[in-house]
């Protein structure tokens, strides 16, 4: 089983890490080198890709597309944990919003913002991470970093008693807190909130259909059936823009040789990563044009499997 390859991309369930899914993967496959594309907190569900083999080469690559979740928020209360997991800190009596201010306010977010990450995060400081700190009842200053915000748009509301629940649909970036985008889309509507629930239904390009669960794995591991549902490497970084090598020139940039650009087709024309394959369609690895030469340099080199 160790010389499966590609990307399996799992439906986390709710009360697993993502470091318990691997571990799970791990046994059930029976393979150590397993990487994920992105944490996920235990009560969060939805699509987690695992990388199989080289496949943990282009991690951080993948890792760079957009994220889509669906989330719910609950306006009304806050808690220390900005999640019902936590204990609450903040509540009215009394909610006072339509949803056309609910839209107004979820659309003012879109586009570049800056965000606190949470003191419940796994995020470090001072070598110790966020949680850790949080866990010993510390509260420590936070630097604010930048996140985008693609797409947002509410998909529904209910209420809860005296407090109402808001659902949303949001596109963004790596490293953006839907808790605390929860809390501050509260916040601009002069209420306390914290998420109820979270999905992330896309992650690297993957949606949640092309999920499989780790009973599904199980059993396609048993049948031998398993591998007919990776996805190839070369198809998780579909991002790049795919260029072809000429055939005299294949082996050299299976050696990890520089190309001149004139070896490639089509023309590279900007520098950055790109995927780059023989004249047979085989996938040589990732390669990158260098700003100042125009040489086309190997990146990850992903030679044939013998």
């Amino acid at each position: 089983m160790s010389s499966l390859e590609g990307v399996l991309a799992i439906d986390k369930p709710a009360g697993m890490t993502s470091h318990d899914v691997v571990a799970k993967a791990r046994r059930i496959l029976k393979m150590k080198r397993i990487g994920h594309t992105g944490t996920l907190d235990p009560e969060v569900t939805g699509v987690l890709p695992l990388c199989l083999g080289r496949a943990t080469r282009v991690v951080e690559y993948m890792q760079e597309l957009p994220k889509e979740y669906a989330a719910t928020l609950r306006l009304g209360i806050a808690t220390d944990t900005e999640d019902l997991t936590g204990t609450v800190t903040e509540s009215v009596d009394e909610v006072h919003v339509t949803p056309e201010d609910v839209e107004k306010v979820l659309h003012s977010f879109e586009g570049t913002i800056s965000q606190v990450p949470p003191m419940y995060s796994a995020v470090k400081v001072g070598g110790k991470r966020l949680y850790e700190l949080a866990r010993e009842g510390k509260t420590v200053e936070r630097k604010s970093r930048e996140v985008t915000i693609h797409e947002i748009e509410m998909t529904g509301s209910a209420w809860q008693g005296a407090y109402l629940d808001i659902s949303f649909r949001v596109l963004c970036s790596k490293g953006t807190y839907i808790r605390t985008l929860c809390v501050d889309i509260g916040r601009a509507l002069h209420l306390p909130s914290t998420m109820v629930k979270l999905e992330r239904t896309m992650s690297a390009g993957i949606p949640a259909s092309k999920c499989l669960t780790l009973e599904d794995i199980e059993r396609l591991t048993a049948t031998g059936e398993l591998d007919e549902h990776l996805i190839p490497v070369d198809e998780a970084v579909r991002h790049l823009p795919a260029h072809t090598v000429a055939e005299d020139k294949a082996a050299a940039a299976l050696q990890g040789q520089r190309l001149s650009g004139r070896a490639v087709t089509p023309e590279v024309m900007l520098p950055g990563c790109i995927r780059l394959y023989d004249p047979k369609g085989t996938f040589l690895g990732i390669f990158e044009k260098q700003a100042e030469t125009g040489a086309i340099a190997p990146v990850k080199v992903f030679l044939p499997e013998s």
